[in-house]
């Protein structure tokens, strides 16, 4: 990897130079103004980028390849360190100031859009439709508008210790764990107690989050009898002196150590894993569970990072064009071969280094069984009432006796604000 920069900021000015655009784009460019910008009477254009520390490099290196691609633009970047998980409330904060392009989980696109904060990615709208998935596409879309570009998968899967488990026993949770693995070593970690996780054993037991295809704001299904079993199910489970919840780094800890058999967590946690288990660090989808006597994959939520471009911007088309030049297929291997993060470009899934590291092939297989994150802004009345019951289940708050209570009113949580 690169090495890190550490300033905070800086604006570059960024060389223009005679090349024709990539993949033959047009020499001619109508902006949106109505003028017509080419290569003989380039535009100028000052962009603001906000990235992360370790992509600093990175960024710089595509937006002085961008500018080489479009030389109907003449741009100056500012390119800014603001992290993905800040970038929402940045924007919301003071969306004069902030950039034209950023990098944002796909779940805040129904918020931003009825804030009026992001601008509809139209430019070369049907190339990009060829270029990623459906879910990919679906997860950056409202109200039939794409309003990001998708780069990578955020989702979390299954590490395991092939020295305790096969193959075959971590595709069923109960297999796993019934397994006696020895005094000192846990069977299973999770993060029960955090509301992007939970969600897992309510979908796979059949449950619903606001209708079955996300868009109802007054549907939420967790306090019937399958959501009653699959929330007597985490009771036994984190109950069960096998499991482990994963606080605080205690399950990559166990795990790095060898005293733990499985641990759910994403690519984020691959490096450390990797060092320490050696060839012993496997990687899968998430296993099956039974629940209330049927058989279903846990199934999480499906978000995925995108670029994004501000509704203010004074230069949308060339915002556009920007945003979808840091997703693109070149773009996406590039930034795997540097920070090792998952493409969603689908020529991308072909690729031999890619599909040979495990924790992307993890990543991609669990997708198959996950639930597009809802794309209504209700999702914002999830997270405290879930994360709520989650962490009453560890603790013990959450039992058998009261857990009906406890579901009905996470229910009411999820659904009130629907009807103020």
């Amino acid at each position: 990897m690169k090495k890190k920069v550490l300033a905070m900021f800086l604006t570059a000015t960024l060389a223009m130079t005679a090349l024709v655009g990539c993949g033959g784009k047009k020499d001619s460019t109508q902006t949106a103004s109505g003028n017509a910008a080419t290569a003989e009477n380039p535009q100028d254009v000052s962009l603001k980028v906000w990235t992360s520390e370790e992509d600093y490099e990175l960024t710089e290196d595509m937006c002085n390849r961008y500018n080489e691609a479009h030389p109907e633009f003449n741009c100056t970047f500012e390119i800014t360190i603001i992290n993905v998980d800040e970038s929402v409330e940045q924007l919301e904060t003071d969306p004069d100031n902030a950039a034209d392009v950023f990098i944002m989980p796909s779940g805040s696109i129904p918020q931003l859009v009825e804030e009026g904060l992001i601008y509809p990615i139209t430019y070369d709208a049907d190339n990009l439709k060829s270029l990623y998935s459906e879910g990919a596409l679906d997860a950056c879309s409202m109200n039939g508008e794409l309003y990001g570009v998708p780069f990578t998968p955020n989702s979390w899967f299954m590490f395991y210790n092939k020295s305790l488990y096969t193959e075959d026993e971590v595709k069923s949770l109960e297999t796993m764990m019934a397994k006696d693995l020895g005094d000192d070593t846990y069977n299973f970690s999770c993060s029960i107690s955090n509301s992007w996780y939970i969600e897992a054993w309510f979908y796979a037991a059949g449950c619903t989050l606001f209708g079955e295809d996300g868009t109802d704001p007054q549907d939420c299904t967790w306090n019937s009898e399958a959501g009653l079993a699959a929330g007597e199910y985490l009771i036994d489970l984190v109950n069960n002196p096998k499991y482990v919840e994963d606080k605080d780094g205690i399950g990559g800890s166990l795990m790095k150590e060898g005293k733990l058999g499985a641990i759910c967590t994403g690519t984020w946690g691959y490096a450390d894993l990797k060092e320490a288990l050696g060839d012993d660090l496997g990687a899968v989808a998430l296993p099956t569970v039974e629940i209330n006597g049927n058989t279903a994959n846990l199934a999480n939520f499906a978000d995925y990072k995108c670029f994004a471009v501000k509704s203010n911007t004074a230069a949308p088309l060339a915002a556009q064009q920007l945003a979808e030049f840091f997703a693109n297929e070149e773009n996406q291997l590039l930034r795997y071969q540097n920070t090792a993060v998952p493409p969603t470009a689908l020529s991308l899934t072909e690729n031999a280094e890619i599909m040979s590291d495990i924790s992307t092939c993890a990543l991609l297989a669990q997708t198959e069984f996950a639930i597009p994150q809802p794309a209504i802004s209700q999702i914002n009345e999830y997270w405290t009432p879930a994360e709520a019951l989650g962490t009453g289940i560890v603790n013990g708050e959450i039992t058998k006796a009261n857990l009906q209570e406890s579901l009905d009113s996470l229910v009411q949580s999820v659904t009130t604000q629907a009807f103020e």
